[in-house]
């Protein structure tokens, strides 16, 4: 019963990673598209928040509940895959962690445009740019855990 619980938590958290990072993404971008700093001030705080609360939550637990399934099933943290797993992790957190920082960045220039009645400035469109390449690595890496833990597949090192 263990065993099932803590596999059910650590499936929930890699969804939650992977559902959130992707819808916000999704509102990110189409908010953006319109250029309009009211909207997009009001949509970041959304996407910042539900990083918050959901992504953050899930970026902790995930490693908790993995290594708990590792000890559990008796699988060595050296082991191919979980150790691969492992290394696109810290990948992920190197993007996801700067990410953050720009996504309150941006919050705050589209609010302080939106609050002046002015066009989005440079430094928006230079954060916006970085923020939006800084997904695609981040986003492959976790469908690769993902992955490697549907298949385990023998990855000798």
């Amino acid at each position: 019963m263990w065993y099932e619980l803590l596999r059910f938590a650590h499936v929930i958290g890699a969804c939650v990673l992977l559902g959130t990072g992707a819808g916000i993404a999704f509102f990110m971008v189409m908010s953006n598209r319109t250029q309009d700093p009211v909207l997009i001030a009001h949509v970041a705080g959304i996407v910042v928040l539900a990083d918050t609360v959901f992504t953050a939550t899930a970026a902790v637990f995930q490693p908790i509940t993995g290594y708990l399934l590792t000890r559990e099933v008796g699988w060595p943290l050296l082991e191919g895959w979980v150790l691969v797993s492992l290394c696109l992790y810290v990948i992920v957190g190197l993007f996801w962690l700067p990410v953050v920082w720009i996504q309150i960045r941006l919050r705050r220039l589209a609010k302080s445009a939106a609050l002046a009645g002015e066009e989005l400035p440079a430094e928006y469109q230079r954060l916006y740019r970085i923020w939006f390449v800084c997904g695609f690595p981040a986003f492959i890496a976790v469908l690769a855990i993902v992955w490697l833990m549907l298949t385990r597949p023998d990855l000798p090192l």
